[in-house]
């Protein structure tokens, strides 16, 4: 009897100690379940906690920027999908004097130093913010199978007829200073106040059709309105079957074709757009951005 109570005794024991065992693994399981679920939503708030909320920035950019600027922008809604950003490409001078007016702007990127020095001496410039981000490069070019008598800018004169940006805007200004340096134009500090009268005049009255900005001086030779133009090495990107380099300028002729960014005082934007405005600013500055203007014929390999 005494034997039979105390295996009766031992399997309670064993069922008891069973069942804890079971309850403190369902416990344990629970737990760890709870850990994993909360890790889950850390790693989702940790994902979202850069993300922007939806607004959008107004950015100005030099007309030969528009391309390579386009796929960025592509790039940058991959990260910040709630950030819409409104270009205006021009030349750089047209920028300016529209910031200058009051345009609503909040990132300048202009193909030239002397704009970004005058919106700076206007103290337009948000401090800490400019900085020099490519370089780039004069090119003479033609139509393939144009036959143009023209190898560069030192027979200029033998064209038929030329596209040439006016002197406000940069690739005009560089194109000027080159002829100087040529002897071609008489010498001035001022190469941007050269008239294309004076060119054309300088180079035995060859017809000179001048363009508000660098897109148009391209699109002149392309369409085959002019028989050559002076354009940057950077738009030629894309056209590489349809055009031909004729002269790639020395620096020695131009000086440095740097291309400086700065963030815009801008008092109309809120504190979301004006976050937004220095997420892309710092993109433009980035190593995967300076990839993407490499690929665009730019040189990023510049002092900042």
């Amino acid at each position: 009897m005494k034997k039979r109570i105390l295996a009766a005794m031992m399997a309670a024991m064993l069922v008891f100690s069973l069942a804890g065992c079971s309850g403190g693994s369902g416990s344990d399981a629970k737990k760890d379940d709870v850990k994993q679920e909360d890790e889950v939503q850390d790693k989702k708030k940790d994902a979202g906690a850069d993300q922007l909320d939806e607004t959008e920035i107004q950015v100005f950019i030099a007309a030969s920027l528009n391309t390579v600027m386009t796929e960025l922008a592509d790039m940058y809604h991959e990260k910040q999908p709630n950030v819409k950003i409104t270009f205006n490409a021009d030349s750089s001078g047209t920028l300016l004097t529209q910031i200058q007016e009051g345009y609503e702007c909040d990132i300048f990127f202009s193909a030239a130093q002397k704009q970004m020095d005058t919106l700076e001496g206007d103290g337009l410039v948000k401090e800490g913010t400019r900085a020099n981000v490519l370089n780039n490069q004069v090119v003479v070019v033609t139509l393939k199978d144009s036959k143009t008598k023209v190898t560069g800018l030192e027979n200029l004169k033998d064209a038929q007829s030329i596209a040439l940006a006016g002197g406000s805007v940069p690739v005009g200004k560089y194109t000027r200073q080159a002829l100087i340096n040529l002897g071609i134009l008489e010498k001035t500090d001022e190469p941007d106040t050269i008239t294309t009268e004076q060119i054309s005049e300088a180079l035995g009255g060859v017809e000179i059709s001048e363009q508000d900005n660098v897109s148009k001086v391209l699109s002149a030779v392309v369409e085959g309105s002019c028989e050559v133009g002076t354009t940057y090495y950077s738009d030629t990107y894309g056209f590489e079957d349809e055009l031909d380099i004729l002269e790639t300028v020395s620096y020695d002729l131009t000086g440095n074709v740097i291309y400086p960014v700065c963030q815009v005082v801008n008092d109309e934007a809120d504190d979301l757009q004006a976050k937004a405005a220095e997420d892309f600013y710092k993109f433009i500055l980035s190593n995967e951005a300076k990839t993407v203007f490499e690929s665009y014929y730019f040189d990023t390999d510049v002092e900042r």
